[in-house]
């Protein structure tokens, strides 16, 4: 870890808020992150301090950088570099939560339908 600014498509990588830092790059340019509340360019420098909102579909997160690292390490350090914050959390528990209840059907499965069973599918179509 450094305590110079470091790129932000690097940290995002470095974060592990994304699996390379071509996506990193790539959610950057698409207005998918937020530096302190204005759109950035994946070169933009950040530093400790900073207030990222990182939208990766369909969750959200805002986040406060900590700590920086140009070199991907591990979950533990990824973890180190930055703090959710409490608000941001909670929006994300909520939309959890409401995924969670709002649960589509769910395949049993029992494979292929019975001859007895596609024919009620049949009939149900023909009306």
């Amino acid at each position: 870890m450094s305590t110079a600014a470091v790129r932000l498509d690097k940290w995002l990588w470095a974060a592990r808020f994304y699996k390379t830092r071509s996506l990193a790059t790539a959610a950057v340019a698409g207005g998918k992150v937020h530096v302190n509340g204005d759109r950035a360019k994946p070169a933009k420098p950040v530093a400790p301090g900073d207030t990222l909102r990182i939208r990766i579909p369909p969750y959200e997160w805002i986040v406060v950088i900590r700590g920086l690292a140009e070199r991907r390490g591990s979950a533990q350090v990824a973890a180190g570099l930055y703090e959710e914050t409490a608000a941001g959390r909670a929006a994300r528990d909520r939309l959890a939560l409401g995924f969670k209840l709002v649960q589509g059907d769910v395949y049993d499965g029992k494979g292929r339908p019975t001859k007895k069973t596609r024919r009620d599918i049949d009939r149900f179509r023909r009306q």
